[in-house]
């Protein structure tokens, strides 16, 4: 069939042909306004977002002497330097648990996150040369982005795996859920990204913001210190930030040394949820310029 008024950012192609068109034609055009999020789009093209997981995953590690072995050093040199100044010199309670297990517990998703999150929003400007010769759903990007921390993530599993045996503590029945918490930092983290990446595309100061943001924000973060030693304004407070949750459900469903809470939680989730409904809507709206200004 005939193109007709195709356009630079096509999202879509009309439901309904146009009166002036002949009934083998299809009129394509770009959307205007806050467009259908059409999240079934990442399944039509699951193999695109297979494919560009898999080359972030080999990419980040070529020509590196030690390989994937990078997955697990930064996470537990990040204990070992928290556990001396946080543990031994400034004493910070850790809920009855040896402080590395408290540390390394959180540094788990917390480094899925932040690897994310940045990863997301630098990746439609690091695919430039594919967002401006094909189309195809800009979101896959900056999802393949993000998912490609998942081996990480599970590496260093592996080592929080063998720390708990080491410190003779056993997880708790709660440990079903863990993957939900997963889920949810994976959701944080893209509600972050995609709404940065967007942004990203129109202001390159992103890339430079994005490391003050993470150091900012893991200090924001109960990674270092217990959610219970805040209280009453400052917990509430806390309990907005969407990682707050994710962290404290970790430590809940690993070392089961202190009740979840249960309202900390819904908020944390609840403006996961909706920041990430925002940004979606956000990256749609903006997605018809990717391929004039990336």
């Amino acid at each position: 069939p005939a193109v007709i008024g195709s356009r630079s950012g096509t999202t879509g192609e009309s439901s309904a042909p146009s009166a002036a068109l002949a009934a083998d034609e299809i009129l394509i055009e770009a959307n205007h306004g806050w467009s259908p999020l059409n999240l079934q789009d990442l399944w039509r093209f699951r193999g695109l977002l297979y494919f560009l997981c898999w080359r972030d995953i080999k990419l980040r590690y070529k020509q590196t002497v030690l390989g994937a072995s990078w997955a697990i050093l930064q996470p537990v040199m990040n204990m070992i330097i928290f556990t001396v100044i946080f543990g031994n010199l400034a004493h910070l309670k850790s809920d009855g648990v040896p402080y590395p297990i408290f540390a390394f517990t959180a540094l788990l998703p917390w480094t899925l996150f932040a690897y994310a999150m940045t990863q997301a929003a630098n990746s439609l400007v690091n695919s430039s040369q594919l967002v401006s010769k094909i189309y195809f759903p800009r979101l896959v990007i900056p999802v393949a982005s993000a998912l490609a921390g998942l081996v990480d993530f599970a590496m260093g599993f592996i080592v929080l795996t063998a720390l708990m045996l080491y410190y003779h503590i056993a997880p708790t029945s709660a440990l079903v859920l863990l993957p939900l918490f997963v889920l949810l930092a994976l959701a944080a983290a893209l509600a972050v990204g995609i709404w940065l990446s967007a942004v990203n595309v129109q202001y390159r100061d992103v890339r430079y913001t994005l490391p003050f943001l993470t150091q900012a924000w893991m200090y924001a973060t109960p990674v270092v210190y217990a959610s219970s030693a805040a209280s009453g304004k400052l917990h509430f407070i806390l309990s907005l930030n969407p990682m707050t949750g994710v962290v404290e459900g970790f430590r809940w469903a690993l070392l089961g040394k202190q009740g979840l809470d249960a309202g900390s939680l819904a908020l944390s989730t609840t403006m996961t949820l909706v920041a990430l409904l925002g940004s979606l809507f956000y990256f749609r709206r903006m997605e018809q310029r990717f391929a004039d200004v990336v």
